[in-house]
């Protein structure tokens, strides 16, 4: 990491000032130090996190030295500044994000090598997509959890992407990790994006939440919907179950998409959804809600009754269609602006063989 310290002092000769932000580059051992004169900002607000996380966007310095080692300040980032004692006010540590400040004074923000994480790194293959030194796209595979978690603490995506990327992460929140912007469930396959750098990770929710971004999912369906449809229902924990989500009227606001591609019937169909929002389980749940479960879903399938049916060759059918090992989900398209270059990405993933084969066994 290229160490830079950044102090304010009376101005000199081998000084410099860019926005009322002046500056002085020591040592190139040293660690990151961004020290701001209180006087040189004319901000309303008080509260040291607040102010900070503004003063650093008004000063063009400080944004080219944190752009140049992939540091991007969020005020959340800042608030964890403070409460692990990297901020400091006119030289007494300050620890109480809520903190007022008070004019003529110097806050100097300190920023702490970066942390190795705490999972191991493991040697996984991994179906890369694109990759640059900002971001990571990949075709995650059905059965890998994404984070490690009680139950599943290695051999997730996470572990494989610290080993795949190894030095290129720059550190997410000060740890060196990827970040994780939305997720897939285990049982479901697909396109995934993670970010490399603080800027990226930062860019990238925002995309997210702004709802900046196309995501396309395929699912195999019982039964046969309409050809074409949308579903605006939220989306809540389960007041029963609360490993699983439901539609609730005290949930948040879901929207999906969805559209016919093809029809098996009786049994089934292959459909394409779009989310507009993104919920926990999102797609599972509504159609699951609509009376049109995923085939394989082990905590939302409604699947059809044997029962109802006499001619053995259906029994033999449904039960083969029953036994597929997991949701029949698979994220197919995936587009957005790259965060940093503001190039638009367009991916897309091929229905994985496990799916084509429910599909020719069904069609058989």
């Amino acid at each position: 990491m290229i160490a830079i310290i950044l102090r304010s002092f009376i101005l000199e000769s081998n000084l410099f000032s860019f926005s009322g932000f002046k500056s002085k580059l020591l040592d190139m051992a040293d660690p990151i130090k961004i020290s701001l004169a209180v006087k040189d900002f004319n901000l309303p607000t008080l509260r040291i996190d607040a102010w900070v996380t503004e003063a650093i966007k008004e000063s063009k310095l400080a944004k080219q030295v944190l752009n140049k080692n992939n540091y991007l300040l969020s005020r959340s980032r800042i608030k964890n500044l403070i409460e692990t004692k990297n901020i400091d006010f006119d030289g007494v540590i300050i620890e109480d994000p809520s903190f007022k400040i008070k004019s003529g004074k110097i806050i100097t923000v300190s920023l702490p090598e970066i942390e190795n994480a705490i999972p191991l790194a493991e040697k996984i293959n991994l179906d890369i997509l694109f990759e640059d030194e900002h971001l990571i796209v990949l075709n995650k595979k059905a059965g890998m959890v994404v984070h490690p978690a009680p139950g599943s603490p290695n051999k997730t995506l996470v572990n494989a992407l610290l080993y795949h990327c190894g030095d290129s992460l720059l550190g997410i929140g000060g740890v060196k990790r990827p970040g994780i912007v939305h997720r897939l469930d285990k049982n479901t396959s697909g396109v995934m994006v993670a970010a490399k750098t603080e800027t990226a990770h930062i860019g990238l929710s925002n995309i997210f939440a702004n709802h900046d971004i196309d995501r396309n999912y395929n699912a195999i369906v019982w039964g046969q919907p309409e050809d074409k449809g949308i579903i605006e229902k939220p989306i809540g924990r389960s007041p029963i179950n609360r490993k699983k989500m439901a539609v609730s009227p005290k949930g948040k606001l879901a929207i999906t998409k969805w559209k016919i591609l093809d029809i098996y019937p009786p049994y089934a169909s292959l459909i394409e959804c779009k989310l507009e929002t993104g919920r926990t389980h999102q797609i599972r749940v509504h159609m699951s809600y609509l009376g049109y479960s995923i085939i394989g879903d082990d905590l939302y399938e409604k699947p059809m009754s044997q029962k109802r049916h006499k001619n053995n060759i259906i029994k033999e059918k449904l039960r083969l269609i029953r036994s597929f090992n997991r949701q029949a989900l698979h994220a197919s398209k995936l587009c957005f602006q790259h965060p940093v270059t503001k190039k638009y990405l367009e991916f897309i993933s091929s229905l994985p063989q496990d799916m084509k084969n429910l599909i020719e066994n069904i069609k058989k």
